[in-house]
């Protein structure tokens, strides 16, 4: 059952970042929410498009404690950083917070409570 809810808290997270993306949207009827996926599959969960631009992709992954998904989250957001020409992905995080560089990429962390 623990296991369970860890994945639950996920998807919590993800919905939680979808209606704030929603809200957002509201507002702005030139903003646009995608997801993103590669040919293996692996996914970017927000792709948010402001008229013909890519404005940003976003990745939400409530804990970042094991390096593997730690890496598996970033590996993702950078490919497809490198496929819209972004500097610039964002990860929220249940509590991380930061930022990092992997070479001319910017990672953010961000908490979801922020």
């Amino acid at each position: 059952m623990g296991f369970r809810f860890s994945e639950n808290i996920g998807k919590v997270a993800e919905n939680i970042v979808f209606l704030a993306l929603k809200r957002k949207q509201a507002t702005n009827p030139y903003l646009e929410l995608y997801y993103w996926k590669d040919v293996h599959h692996h996914e970017v969960d927000f792709v948010v498009k402001e008229g013909l631009k890519i404005d940003s992709l976003i990745q939400v992954c409530w804990e970042l404690n094991r390096l593997e998904t730690k890496n598996r989250q970033v590996k993702v957001l950078i490919k497809a950083m490198d496929e819209f020409k972004l500097k610039e992905g964002l990860i929220i995080t249940e509590e991380h917070e930061g930022k990092e560089k992997i070479k001319d990429k910017e990672i953010i962390y961000i908490p979801l409570w922020k």
